[in-house]
């Protein structure tokens, strides 16, 4: 059994990919990167997503994972965040199986992403529930409890003070806002305190790209659980969506 599968990690402004040795996590390719198309509809990235894939040429028996910012159930796309309104409802992994000419595992970034950390990540050999969340243009999130992702939870989402929480504390909100690291550690700390009261975690897993400055807000926050830096970064998604897929196999 080959210990190979291919991760494609799909999101708004960009779509990358590469084969993974899923028994360490280690990318065993570049990661092959392409602009998401203008607009984001289905067959505009599943045609991106298949250049990807013929470019990293695998073998035919190669697991394949791809990793799409929406609800998946039953392998449909039940929402959609930066891409197009056409996802919603739609039969997603149908149709990268079709064009790709090959069956596939179909998940949650934010999942594929977690699911990384706590397999060769921040989270490795964490017992008990392990939040991670991703904070970008929105805020992402994965439940891992004692090994097991529990899939498509969207705490991003979660009504706080009247708000979705990530149209206040997202790091696209920070920018937006132009808010110092302080201010904006201010709105994480009502949104981390909300996540803990709810959940009570052992631990949060802080990733996304502006995780590489953790040292400038993850220590101004006061939570009883621990709260610690990602580790795989930009290819979590990656990593994750191939091991997923060899397991699924």
């Amino acid at each position: 059994m080959t210990s190979l599968a291919v991760g494609v990690d799909i999101g708004g402004t960009g779509i990358k990919g590469a084969i993974v040795d899923v028994a360490t996590g280690e990318l065993t390719t570049d990661r092959i990167k392409k602009a998401t198309p203008e607009g984001g509809k289905p067959h505009d990235i599943v045609a991106v997503a298949k250049s990807i894939l013929d470019e990293l040429a695998p073998a035919a028996d190669v697991p394949v994972g791809v990793c799409f910012p929406a609800i998946v159930r039953d392998g449909k796309t039940m929402s959609a965040a930066n891409v197009s309104k056409k996802w919603i409802g739609f039969e997603a992994e149908a149709l990268f199986e079709k064009e790709l000419g090959r069956s596939i595992h179909f998940v949650n970034d934010a999942d594929a992403a977690g699911f990384a950390e706590q397999q060769f990540g921040a989270a490795k050999g964490k017992d008990g529930l392990v939040v991670v969340t991703t904070l970008g243009t929105g805020i992402g999130t994965a439940l891992i409890n004692d090994g097991v992702l529990i899939v498509n939870s969207e705490l991003g989402h979660l009504e706080i003070d009247g708000h979705d929480a990530e149209t206040k504390a997202s790091f696209a909100a920070k920018e937006r806002d132009e808010l110092s690291w302080k201010h904006w550690a201010k709105r994480l700390q009502k949104y981390y305190s909300t996540l803990e009261a709810l959940l009570s975690p052992e631990l949060f897993v802080v990733g996304g790209g502006v995780s590489k400055h953790h040292e400038e807000f993850l220590p101004l926050l006061d939570l009883q659980a621990d709260i610690i830096p990602a580790t795989l970064r930009n290819n979590a998604g990656i990593i994750g969506a191939a091991t997923l897929a060899s397991r699924s196999k």
